[in-house]
């Protein structure tokens, strides 16, 4: 389905999408993804594809590390889902983005929207064009007399509102804009509105948005004009109340209101979510904003300034989120978030945010802040498995370190590059990173991030196979995280070396590791790490045969996944301990942990796991 911006193309596909399934076309249900096409960075297959497996509920750990075997899994579960699926591909670009997500088989169906006829699809094509002149007019109509029944004026003024149709090319968004704005104006004639386009510099004649725009943009009051300009230059076409308060240095409330004056305009689009409504601009509004602040030296300055403000906004609480994320209890409590789950949700919330402010890193101005913004997304990112965003983030804070000669930035950059290069099957990408990060470190004196990048290095070179390499590494890490006095660093290359010695064969070796990893853990109360080393332990005591003794290592990192409520681990825990029993020959037990399973993936919203784990439970019933 294909036609101008703003024509409609999504609202129809989603209505058609919820018609459909409500008619029982579509039992196994739709799922939904925004190419985004014409953003300055589209989502890719790739990105789509990870969209996509979430929403049949792969996520976390049970997400494939390479997109091949992204790829793979989402090709197979749409293969055996013989319930047929709706998938709805919005703002596509270009073919290219979507080819690689057309499922296999025929018991599906794709419905793709797009502003350009995507030729290359073997597809059927519709195109979706302005409305004609009678229907323009009556969404005008229609539109007056939704808000207040009495409002005629299209009625008694027939040829001006058809003048006005015309000079908004029956286009659907313009028409609602225009109509926004005669509500607004209730007390004045449709003629006068007329006039006022009809005095407006033509700039995008081709759709004949532009002169609306205008036209609207005069109309708003001084703050609301302030606002939509400066939420034209915001990172993400979409932000929180806190992010516009933040880039147009007002009140959280005041904000607010003039975000809904700019909604009942029809220029920004609420979006309810959670707690707390969001804001979007339509991709057409966003540009004309853009448009408005590029031709005003004051307004250009005003913006800068603006998005100086929001990224400091975004430093300081991806700093306080990140804190709290890595918190141990000798540290001081951070700012705002009270606990993860909060900290995660505000992350969640702001994400595509703050990835594209980071990328502002690019301008020498806001160079140094968004990459020591990017620095406070690496814990987050890697947590929620954000592999792509995290490479981006990573690429463009080394780029920008090294313009500024910012040593230390960019051996922070190279680590956290590695590691997300590492978890996405780059090996050896990951290892020169890694290198490279260990070297700047090394030159500038800084023994704790060293001994981080030795460490990082040492689970590359496992990954490569060169396993005497990376013993050699997590020795090194190990030696250096105590020399310096860093035991949550010497916790980690301890476990880290356990992997590598299970690895080996070295059984008895890899327990005494993770030993002293999990008694690091437990000293410097960090529980997270503790269950890590406990769940490590108990994998190695199960290879070597010693199923009680893994139950119970499997029961404490249970305890303290539980302690911080991360359910996807719960749940693995216990599927982990319910194989033991059932490996042990007790079934009972093992249909008793395989259902708690069930239940904490499903608290996990990982439905895909939940199911596995009631079917084995099901099948000791």
């Amino acid at each position: 389905m294909s036609g101008l911006g703003g024509i409609g193309k999504t609202s129809l596909a989603l209505c058609a999408a919820h018609k459909a399934v409500k008619d029982g076309w579509f039992p196994g249900g739709t799922l939904f993804v925004d190419f985004r096409g014409y953003d300055e960075d589209p989502v890719t297959a790739d990105q789509a594809v990870v969209a996509l497996l979430d929403g049949m509920g792969v996520r976390g750990t049970d997400l494939p590390q390479t997109v091949a075997g992204q790829y793979g899994l989402y090709r197979r579960l749409l293969a055996e889902e013989r319930r047929s699926m709706l998938l709805v591909l919005d703002n596509a670009s270009d073919a290219g983005q979507v080819m690689p997500l057309v499922p296999g088989t025929d018991h599906h169906r794709v419905l793709v929207t797009s502003r350009d006829r995507l030729t290359e699809l073997d597809a059927q094509l519709i195109d979706l064009d302005v409305l004609n002149a009678e229907d323009a007019t009556d969404l005008i109509d229609r539109s007056l007399r939704l808000s207040d029944r009495g409002d005629d004026r299209a009625t008694r003024e027939p040829a001006a509102v058809s003048e006005l149709a015309t000079l908004c090319g029956h286009h659907p968004l313009a028409l609602r804009v225009t109509a926004g704005m005669l509500r607004k104006r209730r007390h004045r004639p449709v003629a006068s509105l007329v006039n006022d386009l009809r005095g407006a510099e033509d700039v995008t004649a081709a759709v004949g948005l532009r002169p609306v725009f205008e036209a609207a943009y005069r109309q708003l009051p001084s703050e609301q004009a302030r606002l939509l300009r400066l939420l034209a230059l915001a990172p993400a076409a979409e932000v929180g109340g806190e992010t516009a308060a933040a880039m147009a240095d007002l009140g959280v409330d005041r904000t607010f209101t003039l975000l809904e004056e700019l909604a009942a305009a029809h220029l920004v689009t609420p979006v309810p979510g959670g707690a707390d409504v969001r804001w979007r601009l339509h991709d057409l509004v966003r540009v004309f904003g853009v448009y408005v602040v590029e031709g005003d030296a004051g307004f250009r300055e005003e913006g800068e300034v603006a998005r100086g403000r929001v990224l400091a906004f975004y430093l300081r609480w991806a700093r306080a989120a990140d804190d709290r994320l890595q918190w141990l209890p000798e540290m001081p409590e951070p700012e705002r978030f009270v606990d993860r789950a909060g900290a995660l949700a505000w992350l969640d919330s702001e994400r595509a945010g703050l990835v594209g402010a980071v990328q502002w890193a690019r301008e020498e101005r806001y160079a140094d802040t968004a990459v020591r913004l990017s620095q406070c997304l690496a814990e987050y990112l890697d947590w929620r498995r954000s592999f792509g965003d995290w490479i981006t983030v990573c690429g463009v804070a080394r780029e920008a370190a090294h313009r500024a000669g910012n040593q230390v930035g960019e051996a922070i950059a190279l680590n956290n590059l590695g590691l997300a290069l590492e978890q996405t099957g780059r090996v050896k990408e990951a290892i020169a990173a890694h290198t490279h990060a260990r070297d700047l470190h090394q030159t500038a004196g800084d023994g704790p991030r060293e001994a981080s990048a030795w460490d990082n290095l040492g689970i590359d070179l496992r990954k490569a196979g060169r396993t005497k390499e990376a013993i050699a590494a997590h020795t090194h890490a190990r030696d250096l995280f105590h020399a310096v006095g860093d035991r949550r660093g010497e916790a980690r290359a301890w476990n880290n070396l356990g992997a590598t010695l299970r690895a080996t064969g070295c059984m008895e070796e890899a327990i005494t590791a993770r030993t002293h990893a999990r008694d690091l853990y437990q000293a410097v109360g960090d529980r997270r790490g503790e269950a890590i080393a406990w769940n490590n332990l108990g994998a190695t005591l199960r290879a070597m045969g010693r199923v009680e003794v893994a139950i119970e290592a499997y029961g404490k990192a249970l305890e303290g996944y539980r302690e911080i409520d991360d359910w996807y681990e719960t749940g693995r825990t216990l599927y982990n301990l319910a194989h033991a029993h059932r490996y042990a020959t007790r079934p009972a037990e093992a249909r008793t942990h395989y259902r708690q399973s069930a239940d904490a993936y499903t608290r996990a919203n990982a439905p895909t796991e939940a199911a596995l784990a009631q079917s084995h439970a099901d099948a000791l019933t």
